[in-house]
């Protein structure tokens, strides 16, 4: 297991640090897990999971959306 610190997460995601925390505070973003008294990071697992399900995420929009477009030309929608 690895954890990652703020720096990593912002490379790996895209993400700023006010997003990432705004997320988190969301629930919409994993939780960091304590290294101290003044340092947090991220398992590295639960990081990758949350990306493959905006990867997920992301592809169902396009497919539903490209549905719709192709029924409504057809006059089906």
């Amino acid at each position: 297991m690895r954890i990652l610190r703020l720096p990593n997460v912002f490379d790996r995601t895209g993400l700023s640090r006010s997003t990432v925390y705004q997320q988190v505070s969301e629930g919409r973003f994993p939780k960091p897990v304590s290294l101290g008294a003044r340092a947090v990071g991220w398992v590295e697992s639960d990081i990758e999971e949350w990306i493959n399900r905006q990867i997920e995420s992301s592809r169902n929009i396009r497919s539903s959306d490209a549905a719709s477009c192709s029924l409504r030309a057809r006059g089906q929608f």
